[in-house]
């Protein structure tokens, strides 16, 4: 690291306080459509906060509300108790790394870093630029051209021109976009690392729910211009609220089932003639039809037979794909459907097409539903 430190008072420069971003009853219309409906937002400052959700939900329009690129049509911004609802883009302490990285091709790594800082009149602009390449693990490639680095490079290069700003909020936007697979999975760590060093604000989009669940504290799921669900990433991937977030977050098991009795903290259920349990403080309707949900990863397998515990379901092994660390299985469950169950492959047997089987699971990692839901919901989506 130099001897000149990015400072730890983001927005500081800026003219920011680095306090909550406040979203409240942001709507946004184009002509008959509402891509953004009354939402509430309050984005603890330091934080690193995920706006999820498949293309079209509103996510990029919030991101370009709170960046001062679009106007809301009704609602209201604030940033440290200060409302820029109506401030240009050039007057918020806010700075947004683009899915292109915009980097200047004529000027080297060291310029383009420093550019912001040099129009502003920074007395040292060039000290800053190169804590900021420090910071990004580039310091070595300071006088090349944007041309000569690798899409992750350049990615480094955009948000160490963006952090070295100090703005009181970075807004990611599909950053990690263009790049393959493996680097995006890195540049996952490496973004969370900085966004703990510098303690920015950072509000991240994307449709891609891995990033999300990896990097950030808080993620918010959005659905049509909605929020349907807003919390830590294993709250909402263990105790999704509605079909479209159990659906889009990774893959649910969503069976009808209807509550015969409440015993103490326990919901009777009978799903296809099967009596089962599920905890009572984990679904959201306590009386007549539900959905009760269940990750594949958290099904076991195992032949049906006589023996066999009553607390599960019968089924017939349709397909079973041989993936490497896993087995993933689709089963026809009995008066339920196809099911997906993914087995770790621990060396034991294996299943085959046509083997009779039965599902069961802890009740502790079930979830219920409103048996209203469409359990279809957020499946298919382009989230991963």
């Amino acid at each position: 690291m130099s001897t000149t430190e990015l400072s730890r008072d983001p927005g500081a420069a800026a003219g920011g306080t680095g306090a909550d971003l406040v979203l409240s009853g942001i709507t946004k219309r184009f002509s008959d459509f509402t891509a953004v409906d009354n939402l509430d937002l309050v984005i603890p400052s330091g934080s690193f906060f995920a706006l999820l959700g498949p293309s079209g939900c509103g996510k990029t329009t919030t991101l370009r509300m709170i960046a001062g690129l679009e106007q809301p049509t009704a609602g209201s911004i604030s940033l440290g108790g200060k409302d820029i609802t109506g401030a240009s883009s050039y007057q918020r302490p806010v700075n947004t790394v683009f899915q292109n990285y915009a980097l200047f091709p004529h000027m080297s790594v060291l310029d383009n870093v420093a550019f912001g800082l040099k129009r502003r009149k920074v007395r040292d602009a060039e000290a800053q630029a190169k804590a900021a390449l420090d910071l990004v693990e580039l310091s070595h490639l300071a006088a090349r051209r944007p041309a000569q680095l690798s899409g992750g490079q350049q990615q480094r290069v955009a948000l160490a021109r963006a952090v070295v700003n100090q703005p009181a909020v970075l807004l990611l936007d599909e950053p990690l976009g263009a790049l393959d697979m493996k680097l995006r999975r890195q540049m996952q760590v490496e973004l969370k690392k900085i966004q703990t060093e510098v303690g920015l604000t950072f509000v991240h989009v994307t449709h891609d729910q891995e990033e999300a669940l990896t990097m950030a504290d808080t993620v918010a799921v959005m659905n049509h211009g909605r929020v349907e669900q807003m919390g830590p990433p294993q709250e909402l991937y263990d105790l999704p609220r509605t079909a479209f977030v159990a659906n889009f977050l990774g893959k649910s098991n969503l069976m009808p089932a209807t509550v015969t009795a409440v015993a103490g903290d326990t919901l009777q259920l009978e799903v296809a003639g099967n009596a089962l349990t599920l905890q009572k403080d984990r679904a959201t309707d306590h009386t007549g039809r539900i959905l009760v949900g269940i990750r594949p990863e958290k099904l076991r397998m195992e032949p049906d037979l006589a023996s066999a515990a009553q607390d599960s379901i019968r089924g017939v092994v349709l397909d079973a794909s041989f993936t490497g660390a896993s087995t993933e299985y689709l089963v026809d469950a009995e008066g339920v459907g196809t099911v997906g169950v993914f087995t770790q492959n621990h060396g034991g047997a294996l299943f085959a097409d046509g083997d009779r089987v039965r599902l069961a699971w802890d009740p502790a990692h079930a979830f219920g539903l409103s048996g209203s839901e469409d359990r279809q919901a957020g499946a298919g989506e382009d989230g991963l």
